[in-house]
């Protein structure tokens, strides 16, 4: 094909077509709306989607523990309900507190939620108003009975006695975790409970203040270990001083670092284990002997 050169060629600056050119909004109050819901619009749709706020980027709404349960039962005539949960299972040193709480339903405190989203001054508040407005009972296993019993059983057996010893029996109880209690009413066990149920939440909330303050009283007794600042819990200015002190009475001897601990500075107190060879080597002698008497007899 050959283009006839004399035509002209359009102009840059010509406009293009009205057909071509998207239609934009007119600078009215009727357009300036359109354009601020948009992006509004938007953000709802992916805090939707993805549960992400739109004006706190990267943090996940958490719902808090609810009283849907509790009322379940209360519609069908079951009451009272309790709630139940334990402080203290990974530390080092000092107790397992356990802690049961029966909610007054007209008078139950805001703000209730897992001990562990909470900060320390906020569970003192939470503390004081749930005492004042619910059935509240305590129990606590002692690191003596943590290393007969080891800390699960230990944990339960504590967990058992808070329910026994509130002011009123219990029809039903929610206990956080996996492992239902041995008691004469109704357990559930509820895995993540001080987040979903809020009688949990008010007992674990019950729990972690009454342990934090008994590690406090444990901290002027036995100075030097940080008691008072990590709870006993695992934390390199807790491994440095029982590398440097030794464990305390205070210290549950089965936890490997407490054991290592007591393997330096006190090893007169560890048991040399056995040797299973020469027991075996005993035994198999001795039936030789039995079966050489028992031939000699014939």
């Amino acid at each position: 094909m050959i283009r006839d050169k004399s035509a002209k060629k359009p102009a840059k600056d010509t406009p293009k077509k009205d057909g071509a050119k998207k239609a934009a909004p007119a600078n009215t109050s009727e357009g300036k709306a359109s354009q601020a819901k948009a992006p509004q619009a938007k953000a709802s749709e992916v805090q939707a989607l993805t549960g992400k706020s739109a004006g706190r980027k990267g943090i996940i709404a958490v719902a808090p523990p609810s009283f849907r349960r509790e009322r379940a039962l209360i519609k069908r005539g079951v009451w009272p309900v309790a709630g139940c949960d334990e402080a203290g299972r990974g530390p080092l040193a000092g107790p397992v507190v356990a802690a049961a709480v029966i909610l007054d339903p007209d008078r139950i405190p805001r703000g209730i939620d897992d001990s562990k989203r909470l900060t320390a001054e906020e569970r003192e508040k939470l503390f004081d108003k749930i005492c004042a407005t619910a059935q509240v009972s305590v129990a606590v296993a002692s690191p003596a009975r943590i290393d007969r019993d080891n800390i699960l059983r230990a944990s339960l057996w504590a967990l058992k006695r808070a329910v026994v010893a509130l002011p009123e029996a219990p029809r039903h109880v929610f206990v956080d975790g996996r492992d239902q209690l041995d008691t004469e009413c109704d357990c559930e066990a509820v895995i993540g409970g001080d987040g979903i149920v809020l009688s949990i939440a008010a007992a674990s909330i019950v729990a972690k203040v009454t342990r934090d303050r008994l590690m406090c009283a444990l901290a002027q007794d036995c100075p030097g270990y940080g008691f008072e600042q990590h709870k006993g819990y695992a934390v390199p200015e807790h491994l440095d001083a029982l590398d440097r002190l030794g464990p305390s009475i205070h210290h549950r001897s089965f936890f490997a670092p407490v054991a290592a601990a007591r393997a330096k500075h006190m090893p007169w107190t560890v048991e040399p284990a056995q040797d299973l060879f020469s027991v075996a080597e005993v035994e198999v002698q001795v039936e030789a002997q039995i079966e050489i008497d028992a031939s000699a007899n014939l």
